[in-house]
């Protein structure tokens, strides 16, 4: 029987929130595609997910008369589309079975959720001196400089969740929820957009939570999860246990704008599901870190 993955992919290896080369994004992205092809030859279901922040960040710096809401669906259609595309293109040369499916993914989330008094996600590009003093945004320094920062409420329910267990079952490799989803609260008998963007490796979780799946690929442009990062001390960690990964977060090791939401995610896998492989790595390398080779493996 075919195990299932949801495999994450970063906004930034798509598109550096610094403007880098673009073929930088490109050898990223080749390298995933090379990530789902190995899976898929391993005998793994793939689903695909995948981040927004520089993309969805740069259009609302460009039309602030759309909302936010609005831009999260417009990228998740965007970023699905050249997954889609360059998946399809490889499929057909290896004559493998497989189709690409890009579904448009609606999430919950809760209209009272702290997130929206404690803006904390980056979107788009450094900012300069000019705009950090002109822009009425909310505004944190990252490692690669000052970024605007949105709301990003935890996600409730996977309102297109249905549609992707069905789609994967017709053997399809599924894109989804793209951007952390787009988010929404339930209002009386409807549901309307709200202004955030939700983590997509917390979302990412829910889904591999929710489907029960056997592997959770978080892929990110660190080889590994290290304590001491960029110090004597650090140290590059191919295995971390539940409890040490919490000892981690609670001394401050991983900053909420960057590797917290990740691993805080990998180990809310392992809490959830039995037997999860939950892990990161970087893109290329993801059969190698399924046998331990590389990358992060979090136990309980």
């Amino acid at each position: 029987m075919s195990r299932t993955v949801v495999y994450a992919i970063g906004g930034n290896a798509l598109s550096s929130p610094t403007g880098g080369d673009i073929r930088d994004s490109a050898l990223v992205l080749a390298k995933v595609i090379s990530d789902v092809v190995d899976l898929l030859e391993a005998g793994w279901r793939v689903i695909l997910t995948h981040g927004n922040g520089p993309q969805v960040g740069h259009l609302m710096s460009l039309d602030k008369s759309t909302s936010m809401d609005e831009w999260v669906a417009a990228t998740q259609g965007m970023i699905g589309h050249s997954l889609s595309i360059n998946l399809e293109s490889i499929l057909r040369k290896r004559s493998r079975p497989e189709s690409t499916a890009v579904v448009l993914t609606r999430v919950e989330v809760d209209e009272n959720d702290r997130g929206f008094q404690f803006p904390t996600k980056p979107v788009g590009p450094i900012l300069s001196d000019q705009q950090v003093m002109s822009e009425d945004w909310n505004i944190a320094e990252t490692k690669q400089g000052p970024r605007r920062v949105v709301a990003s409420p935890l996600p409730k329910r996977i309102l297109d969740l249905e549609v992707i267990k069905a789609l994967v079952a017709e053997n399809a490799i599924v894109i989804c929820c793209g951007g952390g989803g787009i988010p929404v609260i339930h209002n009386t008998d409807h549901y309307v957009g709200v202004p955030a963007v939700i983590d997509k490796d917390r979302l990412s979780t829910l889904l591999a939570i929710e489907i029960e799946a056997e592997a959770l690929i978080i892929s990110t442009a660190i080889d590994a999860i290290r304590t001491g990062f960029g110090t004597s001390d650090e140290v590059i960690h191919s295995t971390l246990s539940v409890a040490d990964a919490k000892k981690y977060i609670a001394e401050g090791e991983f900053p909420s704008g960057s590797m917290g939401p990740k691993v805080e995610s990998l180990i809310d896998a392992v809490e959830h599901v039995e037997g999860i492989k939950s892990l990161l790595c970087q893109p290329g390398d993801a059969i190698k870190a399924l046998r331990g080779d590389s990358g992060t493996i979090i136990t309980k």
